[in-house]
């Protein structure tokens, strides 16, 4: 009789799409292969992880899958379910809603725990609204800084964007961040009117969809651009003084 514990499973980390398009023509044939095969996950919105796993035409019914919201007001017993399954022997996908997960997402705590834990974590390749950005922006890739959203408050937003330009003056990097997108207009306009007239300013919108607008201009240059073909579209914003 084999009373052995069962080997530990993998914490597979598994990109998502940034928008409606064919995931073979954004995601490599290996992490389309992982992700079908899965049948434990560890999600941002479990909605928006149905939507992805049937995009890629998972064998198994979506309702047979056993997938689990990592909730940040409850991400401590979120996490213990996810070394559960994992310490149960089973592979776990870990999926964002958009992008890789780990990075601007709150499954960066189990990726983590993993970790201390001496569990094997496997990054999988795949689209990152951020780094798609910075590459195709021309601004200093080897000094950067994310930084999530901004404050709403016209003068709270103001003031932040007049920090963020310092910074990236006084210690030569690029700063990125966004906006809820029915707001990218509106903080298109402060940055013109905020920063400095030759700061550069990078708007990227729609990334890998057949939508894909890449604009980089200094601020002065922005000041007579209507932003407004950029509302409602998922963006990131790039700034370099």
């Amino acid at each position: 009789m084999n009373d052995a514990a069962p080997a530990r499973g993998t914490l597979h980390l598994v990109p998502n799409l940034l928008g409606v398009v064919p995931p073979d023509a954004v995601l490599p044939a290996r992490t389309i292969a992982v992700a079908r095969r899965l049948t434990h996950w560890i999600v941002e919105t479990p909605k928006a992880a149905r939507a992805f796993l049937k995009s890629l035409d998972v064998p198994r019914p979506i309702g047979e899958l056993d997938i689990v919201a990592l909730v940040p007001d409850r991400g401590a017993d979120d996490v213990r379910k996810a070394l559960a399954m994992l310490n149960a022997g089973h592979d776990v996908g870990l999926l964002s809603d958009a992008g890789c997960p780990g990075v601007a997402d709150p499954g960066a705590a189990l990726v983590a725990a993993a970790h201390d834990h001496g569990m094997r974590v496997v990054p999988l390749v795949g689209p990152s609204a951020i780094l798609l950005a910075l590459m195709a922006s021309g601004m200093n890739g080897q000094h950067f800084c994310f930084h999530g959203y901004l404050p709403v408050k016209p003068e709270a937003r103001v003031d932040a964007l007049r920090n963020l330009e310092q910074q990236s003056r006084g210690r030569q990097r690029t700063e990125l961040f966004i906006e809820t997108p029915y707001r990218n207009a509106a903080l298109l306009r402060a940055m013109g009117q905020a920063l400095a007239p030759r700061t550069r300013v990078c708007v990227a919108a729609d990334l890998t969809l057949a939508t894909e607008a890449i604009e980089c201009r200094t601020a002065s240059q922005w000041r007579a651009e209507d932003g407004r073909r950029f509302e409602r579209r998922p963006a990131i914003f790039l700034l370099q003084a």
